[in-house]
């Protein structure tokens, strides 16, 4: 029963149980103040059994409501840590992980086809009108998404160092907003790769309005089969999809496909903490294949391909506002998806963006920036040059 699950676990803020018949009960005080109403009595069993997965699934499935997801789901996981310890931790690292990362070429492809080669309109519906799919930057004085996503291409693009004329590699470019950006800000020439149809689809339509067929090339192709070397390497958002032994493989390829004076940029989402496994609900429902690397995991496998870090950047909460934003824009066409997909599919959706945040909120998730480079001298010395131009909007 849930009872006493929140009476023991509830200590910060307060949750207040409603069910049909029953007296509602209110568990811990103050704020943040959440309400759980039930509307399945199943779901008093079925959550302590398994509260990673069924959480999201009986909501997925009407089992229960709220007034606030994201204040609910903040809730939760601002009480109730996770972590696992000792022979736990061992049994799911050592056991679980590898399993939920079988990430080889048509694994990969199949993947990626499951969330990425969703209709273009459901992004289009949510996302930045240049359809930034990952975290944003948000400096002192933004505060709009648009604005944000824009903040976070600039210091991509001032972080890789770009000269005219150089040739640009953008694993996982998804819509091709990134590629088309320092294609036409850089005057650089970028191939982009995808495994998603629909994105490749879409980015070699906006490199045509654009302008941009002479400077952007965008390739359906695994980043394992690249035959060819480039200045600059960058991946946004396309790590996490790896799965952690295939990380010297990942690095390997981006050490043989950069110059020697090459710069590298890797944006990925991260763990403050110790490896961890991937949430059963999003590996079934959201990401199959997916796997956030912790710190440890990413800086090792690029010692042990040789490649020199240049710089390392921890960006906190960032994400934690793109996905508030994210969740804010769904929610204003939500009948519209609902119309056209379902109520189901909705309630996943907005679930998986909440639970996201509250991931980034309450479970030591961040965005790491590795710039990489095999020359010492590739990059400046120090990193004013990052502040001076964005202070001129470069």
């Amino acid at each position: 029963m849930l009872d006493p699950l929140f009476a023991e676990g509830i200590h910060t803020g307060s949750l207040t149980l409603e069910r049909p018949g029953r007296p509602s009960r209110t568990f811990g005080s103050g704020e943040p103040a959440a309400r759980l109403l039930i509307h399945d009595p199943r779901v008093e069993r079925r959550v302590p059994a398994d509260p990673d997965f069924m959480l999201g699934q009986t909501y997925m499935e009407g089992g229960w409501e709220t007034p606030d997801l994201r204040g609910l789901l903040g809730v939760l996981m601002g009480n109730f840590d996770k972590q696992q310890t000792g022979a736990a931790r061992r049994l799911l690292g050592g056991v679980l992980r590898p399993l939920q990362q079988w990430n080889r070429r048509a694994a990969s492809r199949r993947n990626v086809a499951h969330h990425y080669d969703i209709d273009e309109w459901l992004f289009r519906c949510f996302l930045d009108s240049d359809m930034q799919y990952s975290c944003a930057y948000w400096p002192p004085g933004v505060h709009d998404l648009e604005s944000a996503q824009a903040a976070k291409r600039a210091l991509i693009r001032r972080k890789l160092c770009l000269e005219p004329a150089q040739r640009v590699l953008d694993i996982g470019c998804g819509w091709g907003g990134l590629a088309i950006e320092l294609a036409r800000r850089a005057d650089v020439q970028v191939v982009g790769l995808t495994l998603s149809e629909e994105q490749a689809r879409v980015a070699r339509d906006r490199v045509r309005e654009h302008d941009c067929d002479d400077r952007v090339e965008i390739r359906l192709q695994d980043y394992r089969d690249v035959p060819e070397r480039f200045d600059r390497i960058v991946s946004v958002g396309m790590f996490e999809h790896v799965g952690a032994r295939y990380y010297d493989t990942f690095f390997a390829g981006l050490r043989d496909h950069l110059n020697a004076d090459g710069v590298a940029l890797l944006h990925t989402i991260g763990r403050l903490g110790r490896p961890g496994v991937t949430n059963p609900w999003i590996r079934r429902y959201i990401f199959p294949g997916g796997y956030i690397p912790s710190l440890s995991e990413a800086s090792a496998a690029i010692e042990r391909q040789g490649i020199g870090m240049a710089d390392l950047e921890v960006l906190r909460l960032h994400y934690a506002d793109t996905l508030a934003a994210w969740y804010e824009r769904f929610q204003a066409v939500r009948d519209q998806v609902a119309a056209q997909k379902g109520e189901r599919f909705c309630r996943m959706w907005e679930f998986y963006l909440a639970a996201s945040e509250a991931a980034f909120h309450h479970r030591g998730l961040v965005v790491f920036h590795f710039q990489l480079a095999m020359d010492q001298t590739a990059v400046p010395r120090c990193r004013d040059y990052l502040h001076k131009a964005a202070a001129g909007n470069a």
